[in-house]
């Protein structure tokens, strides 16, 4: 288990962009992350502003899978980069108060390619799915 000081010490990412809290699993090509979504999230100020209801982009719950995706790398979390996005689907709304739960297993390492499948839950309740794709740079692997 990674609590958020774990987090930032292998991910380079901050706030806003870091979207990962804690990772409960890691290790077997599999890694499980959460992702706490409040109403002080930067982005629900002008995604779907009022009168609409709060509603968490798409591209950040991607973007929440390929962080959680990194820590399938030999790195460890280490700056990888977003390359590819497969079979994305979106089947129900992530709004403030919920609490994505990000499984993400690797199916292919290779030359500093990595592939996972990821899935993201809220409740039990699958919210999206993809294939995550990530480039590790030499050095970093």
């Amino acid at each position: 288990m990674r609590d958020i000081e774990g987090i930032k010490r292998l991910l380079p990412l901050r706030y806003p962009y870091l979207m990962i809290d804690r990772i409960l699993e890691e290790g077997d090509g599999r890694v499980v992350a959460i992702k706490n979504v409040t109403i002080d999230e930067p982005f629900f100020q002008g995604h779907f502003p009022e009168p609409h209801p709060s509603v968490m982009p798409g591209t950040l719950i991607l973007e929440a899978m390929a962080q959680a995706a990194a820590f399938l790398s030999p790195a460890g979390g280490d700056a990888g980069y977003l390359v590819g996005v497969e079979g994305a689907r979106f089947r129900r709304r992530v709004i403030p108060g919920d609490r994505l739960r990000i499984e993400a297993r690797l199916s292919r390492w290779r030359g500093g390619l990595l592939r996972a499948v990821v899935e993201a839950s809220v409740d039990g309740e699958t919210v999206a799915s993809a294939e995550i794709s990530l480039f590790i740079p030499p050095g970093k692997a």
